[in-house]
């Protein structure tokens, strides 16, 4: 395993983390969930990321257990908060100042740790002064609950104004998480050129774009029986979008490219995001412990020049790559 820094900070994580968003308290049972945490570990992964909503907090739960018995410095655990948890009272999502100092509470104790290695804002929250959330962010610092702070699916304006903040109140704001896929490039116009300057580093979702770029959607066919565009509790919904026989058609292609470098489609994807200097680490999710074996050998891979032209060759114009759709898929007010 390669580590990376995360953004300009000292902080190294591994550069393939292991995510369980859907999978863990949902759409596998715990003892699974707790198997591919397992193998993560043995396979040299040390950054978990995760968050409050996952299964309605039963993610934090699971990745706590699952973790308890490890040394605690020799890992990086993350999580977030935004998106509803609880009974959905009025207060029980966004960035407010009261939800964030609920929620870290809440977080640490299912996570079963006193810290939180990164604490990250889910979502923009419209709703709530930024200074407001970013003071309270800068008080879960100050009380060590949380060693740095992040971001998920902001703005490129978003982030200066966030960072900005940050650097007034003496805390650090060091990463991003976006989605980030051979199929979604949308961070690579705004999103990338403002965090290199910022010295805020990329922790990307989705590598694999919801299993559709390991080929096992086929155009004109029906999704596999038990994949995750079966399951409603798996993402169904989230990865339709790229379920057109289009996009399917021209992910096969990747396949020729993926053996001639001696990868597997699902290592090509992953190692595809890490060629992208900004990116500090791809988080995978897994449903089985073989999953986390076939990814993290995209670790330390470099693809040479002409194996990417050859994939955007292949892709054409299947791929999403308008920066506007980072705001265009921002909740416009806070869920309820």
């Amino acid at each position: 395993m390669d580590f990376r820094h995360l953004g300009n900070s000292g902080l190294k994580i591994s550069e393939i983390a292991y995510g369980n968003w859907i999978t863990h308290g949902s759409q596998v049972e715990a003892d699974v969930a707790t198997a591919c945490v397992r193998r993560a570990l043995d396979e040299g992964i040390t950054t978990f990321d995760t968050a409050d909503v996952y299964a309605n907090t039963a993610a934090e739960s699971v990745l706590g257990a699952a973790l308890k018995d490890e040394r605690r410095e020799s890992l990086e655990i993350f999580t977030k908060v935004y998106w509803p948890t609880g009974p959905l009272g009025h207060n029980d999502s966004g960035l407010s100042r009261k939800h964030i100092m609920e929620s870290i509470n809440g977080s640490l104790r299912r996570l079963q740790t006193d810290y939180v290695d990164l604490y990250q804002a889910h979502r923009f929250d419209t709703e709530t002064p930024l200074e407001e959330t970013m003071q309270a962010f800068a008080d879960v610092v100050r009380a060590g609950k949380a060693l740095y702070i992040g971001v998920s699916e902001w703005t490129a304006e978003q982030l200066r104004a966030g960072h900005a903040l940050a650097q007034e109140l003496g805390v650090q704001l060091i990463s991003s998480q976006p989605q980030y896929s051979m199929l979604w490039r949308v961070i690579e116009t705004e999103i990338v050129p403002t965090s290199e300057e910022l010295g805020i580093g990329q922790i990307v979702w989705s590598p694999i774009a919801q299993g559709v770029l390991t080929g096992k959607y086929l155009p004109g066919q029906a999704p596999p029986e038990g994949s995750r565009a079966t399951d409603s509790k798996g993402g169904a919904d989230f990865v339709a979008r790229f379920l057109e026989d289009d996009v399917l058609e021209r992910v096969q292609r990747l396949k020729p490219i993926a053996d001639d470098a001696g990868l597997s489609m699902a290592q090509l994807a992953v190692a595809w995001v890490l060629q992208n200097d900004n990116v500090s680490a791809a988080i995978i999710g897994a449903s089985r412990p073989e999953q986390v074996s076939d990814n993290v050998k995209a670790s330390g891979v470099r693809l040479e020049a002409d194996v990417l032209k050859a994939i955007d060759d292949a892709l054409g114009d299947v791929v999403v790559s308008d920066p506007a759709m980072t705001a265009r898929n921002a909740p416009a007010k806070r869920p309820s």
